[in-house]
């Protein structure tokens, strides 16, 4: 944090706003605050909480990239009072952010190894920049490998990158939809189905997923009948943090708060927990 108040935000100001899907947006932001904004660091897996004054916050993890720092990307499903008035904001508009909070993915342990990602829908943020700082260091990684799935083609968020990353040697991706559509080239079926047609190795991989918790617990045990050892998949549980800092208790799962413990975890660190996902 740049201020010693942990619950105090900084101002910034939208310099962009992408119309993702239907109900997700992304607002590419700068810390009003330019030394502020020039020392501000992160990691990939860490988020930030977003406020309007009068109308809440929420947190949201930071989707942008460490290695690119003209501005911090937040990508907002629209799910409630907060996110609809988020929703409601445009290029120039000030928001608070209190960021960074939360551990991080473990990009050092990850050096190395091949990386499988798989996202559902606005469950593609927080692999998007972990995603990005690794093709932005790519000799530092093994293969990398993305499945990402929406219900339709018009859910599927991140449609720049998609085409970028599309074009890419040096990465494999898979993109798939629940149910038939006209004019969709890729797969067809939910994300697990895809994930076990695939058949990724377990060998030095460390699979990486984040989605809905259906699609969460479903992908695990696909990834555990593909051999993947509890302790080479991980997520973040970003969307249960509250103030972000433990003071509320409002995020424990078990004996754990996410905003202190997480929101990045192994799946050995969780499976004692299933039902809390």
């Amino acid at each position: 944090m740049t201020t010693n108040n942990p619950l105090m935000p900084l101002m910034a100001t939208i310099v962009e706003t992408v119309r993702e899907t239907a109900n997700i947006k992304t607002f590419r932001v700068r810390l009003d605050d330019e030394a502020a904004m020039r020392d501000f660091t992160f990691l990939p897996g860490q988020v930030g909480q977003l406020s309007l004054f009068g109308v809440g916050e929420s947190t949201f993890v930071i989707n942008s990239s460490p290695t690119r720092m003209d501005y911090l990307q937040f990508s907002i499903l629209k799910t409630g009072e907060v996110t609809a008035a988020l929703h409601r904001l445009k290029t120039g508009d000030r928001i608070g952010v209190r960021a960074p909070l939360g551990n991080w993915f473990p990009v050092e342990l990850l050096k190395g190894k091949d990386i499988l990602f798989v996202g559902g829908g606005i469950g593609m943020a927080p692999l998007r920049t972990l995603l990005i700082y690794m093709l932005d260091n790519r000799n530092d990684f093994g293969k990398i490998t993305l499945l990402y799935g929406g219900r339709s083609p018009g859910d599927m968020a991140f449609q720049e990158d998609l085409k970028e990353w599309a074009a890419r040697q040096d990465m494999d991706m898979v993109l798939t939809i629940d149910n038939p559509a006209d004019g969709w080239a890729h797969e067809v079926g939910l994300i697990p189905n895809v994930l076990k047609e695939m058949k990724p190795t377990p060998e030095n991989c460390i699979a990486v997923t984040c989605g809905p918790p259906i699609m969460i617990k479903f992908t695990v045990m696909a990834l555990q009948e593909l051999g993947f050892p509890d302790e080479s998949i991980i997520t973040t549980l970003e969307r249960r943090m509250k103030c972000g800092v433990g003071l509320c208790g409002r995020c424990n799962i078990g004996g754990k708060y996410v905003c202190v413990d997480g929101p990045v975890f192994s799946w050995a660190e969780l499976k004692d927990l299933p039902q809390e996902l």
